[in-house]
């Protein structure tokens, strides 16, 4: 009866079964060694940046960029405020192991004043630990440079430039031309609710009054922003991607810069409406 069996047997179907099944067992095998070089490329070559930087302890950043706020001129292309850069100086407290030595060591370096330290110390205590304040502003070129020279010293401690408003006609167009000043906690609870927070990111302060407050959404612009690579000290290591700000647009006021006090009431009433204020 064995015999009858083996002879009955297709050893020919057995051999296509075979062979589909080894077939089948090696494309599986082909696919699982696809599967692991495509892992093992996104691991090593499109993921290598990530993973070298988190090997080397540093972290990605998003920094905001503040843009420049929109000049205002009066109806001869004459200006009534302008834009002046100037340089401050930044300490990440939570990146600082002794506060005071390191106030004693930047003194003669940045010139720090008693006043300064104060405002510094009081900022620092309304201020997360994690976030920048500063120390010094408005440094000399003089201070800048020296602390350039010293900086690889102060591991979470920059420069940083910034802008200021500079109104060539002080009080005499204050009232037309308004002001800025610091954002407070009723400007932040307004642009929260307005959804334009994170537009304020890189900014301290924000238009009030006048043709400052009325055009604020137009002259203040857009932020932008950098993707850093920051190391385990806060210094930036290099730069993955940019944004650049948008700047504000120019507002033509008309009127002159040169009025009579009495004409100041209806000058302010000269002001375009906000759909005039064109960009440069």
């Amino acid at each position: 009866m064995p015999l009858l069996r083996d002879e009955i047997r297709d050893h020919s179907a057995e051999e296509m079964l075979f062979i589909r099944r080894a077939a089948i067992a090696f494309l599986l095998v082909v696919v699982c060694f696809g599967v692991l070089i495509v892992n093992l490329y996104h691991l090593q070559v499109e993921q290598h940046d990530f993973y070298q930087t988190r090997s080397n302890q540093n972290d990605i950043k998003m920094l905001p960029i503040a843009p420049s706020r929109g000049l205002i001129f009066d109806r001869n292309g004459i200006p009534l405020v302008q834009n002046i850069t100037l340089y401050r100086l930044q300490v990440i407290p939570s990146k600082i192991p002794d506060m005071a030595a390191l106030l004693q060591q930047l003194t003669p370096i940045v010139d720090l004043t008693p006043d300064d330290i104060a405002s510094f110390r009081d900022d620092m205590h309304h201020t997360s630990r994690y976030k920048a304040v500063t120390l010094k502003s408005d440094l000399s070129d003089v201070e800048v440079a020296r602390f350039a020279v010293n900086e690889f010293r102060f591991p979470g401690v920059t420069v940083e430039s910034y802008q200021q408003r500079e109104y060539p006609y002080g009080a005499e167009l204050a009232h037309v031309v308004g002001y800025v000043s610091k954002i407070n906690d009723s400007d932040l609870q307004r642009l929260a609710k307005n959804g334009e927070e994170e537009n304020y990111a890189a900014d301290r302060n924000i238009g009030k009054q006048g043709i400052e407050g009325y055009y604020e959404k137009a002259l203040h612009g857009t932020t932008g922003y950098q993707e850093v690579e920051v190391d385990n000290h806060g210094r930036v290591v290099r730069l993955l991607k940019e944004v650049p700000p948008v700047a504000g647009p120019t507002a033509r006021a008309i009127l002159d810069h040169i009025f009579v006090p009495q004409q100041a009431s209806s000058a302010a009433a000269d002001v375009p409406q906000r759909d005039s204020a064109d960009a440069q």
